[in-house]
């Protein structure tokens, strides 16, 4: 397989939002992504607006030269992330763009509206078949699934389950629906704890399966109805609610490579990713807590290949430890599982070649 090119531009988290903004739509000319968008063309700036409390995610400042570029290309474009698996700020549209407006993601500032992928509650999304071996098909965000182009903004950090999040789990668990995040997560449907259901009745309401039933021995999820949508997770008032998470790292990151392959199918000319090695933190932006950086802020990295650019980032911020794994050091998860599966299955290379701008 011959080498990606991934484009890097050296940048500081301190620096001015303006120099900092330049640099973010610098690195990305090269990839050619904005000459291929029309003017009709919805594109999606995934991003994720991060937790409520959390510090450490990509600015709404440094996007202000990108976005206007990108809104005079194809004034169609919207800022996008789908909504959360658990309960919370992010888990229904209302929530999520409100927290989003309070990390500075305005109109006014950006030029661009926020569209919650998924629809109200994660129940919007299209479904894509021709999955390589563990998924069979990804229930795409909606939004995401009916356009045109995609551009993934990810801020690189550590993460629990995979060791590291960059632009392929941005792509693959990020523009999933609930009911996808919920295949890449959960080894089996989700049960009620029965020491906290209070018989309410909303999840038996709200389930579109009828896969919620009565007994004498309290509420159940039949699992042979169940579809996984998600649906019973938020409405539950009480917490009753409980994912089975999937424990084996190695899984949940092949499932994270094979729908991150069907959503940039539906891309097949008009995709790219810019990582951000600033503020590179042990755990994700779905942390509600400041979290202190693991090395020093690096830069910008950018390309039409979400492995390259991962592999790149990786190798960056491993060289900035001095050779010490930061990531493993956080999760001893063999994080390279996601790259070299990713690469097994076509969704890009591990072989690139860096190319610095200045």
């Amino acid at each position: 397989m011959k080498k990606s090119r991934v484009f890097f531009i050296r940048a500081d988290g301190a620096e001015s939002p303006d120099l900092f903004g330049r640099k973010v739509k610098d690195v990305l000319v090269p990839t050619g992504f904005v000459e291929k968008l029309a003017p009709e063309d919805f594109v999606a700036l995934k991003i994720h607006f991060g937790e409520k409390g959390n510090t450490g995610h990509i600015k709404s400042a440094w996007l202000r030269g990108l976005a206007a570029e990108i809104f005079r290309r194809a004034p169609r474009a919207f800022l996008t992330d789908s909504n959360t698996l658990y309960t919370g700020p992010r888990s229904n549209s209302v929530e999520h763009i409100r927290l989003a407006w309070s990390h500075g993601f305005t109109p006014d500032v950006l030029g661009l509206p926020i569209v919650i992928a998924d629809g109200l509650s994660g129940g919007d999304y299209g479904e894509t078949r021709g999955g390589r071996g563990r998924v069979a098909s990804a229930k795409i965000a909606g939004a995401i699934a009916r356009s045109d182009a995609l551009l993934g903004l990810a801020h690189v950090t550590g993460h629990v389950q995979t060791g590291i999040g960059g632009a392929i789990k941005n792509l693959g668990m990020g523009c999933a629906s609930r009911a996808g995040k919920l295949d890449q997560h959960a080894v089996v449907h989700p049960r009620i704890q029965k020491k906290s259901c209070r018989d309410c009745g909303l999840c038996l309401d709200h389930c579109p399966a009828a896969a919620i039933v009565r007994n004498p021995d309290g509420v159940e999820i039949d699992g042979a109805r169940c579809t996984g949508c998600g649906e019973c997770l938020v409405t539950c008032k009480y917490g009753a609610v409980k994912i089975r998470w999937d424990e084996d790292s190695l899984r949940i990151q092949e499932k994270v490579a094979e729908y991150a392959l069907l959503v940039a199918r539906r891309f097949p000319n008009k995709i790219a990713f810019i990582n951000f090695l600033i503020r590179v933190t042990k755990d994700c932006d779905c942390m509600a807590r400041t979290q202190p950086p693991l090395i020093g802020d690096i830069g910008l990295l950018a390309s039409v290949d979400p492995v390259a650019v991962d592999r790149a980032s990786a190798d960056l911020v491993l060289r900035r430890a001095g050779g010490t794994d930061v990531f493993r050091k956080g999760y001893d998860i063999d994080w390279s599982r996601q790259f070299s599966y990713a690469e097994k299955i076509g969704l890009g290379s591990n072989r690139y070649d860096l190319v610095e701008l200045k």
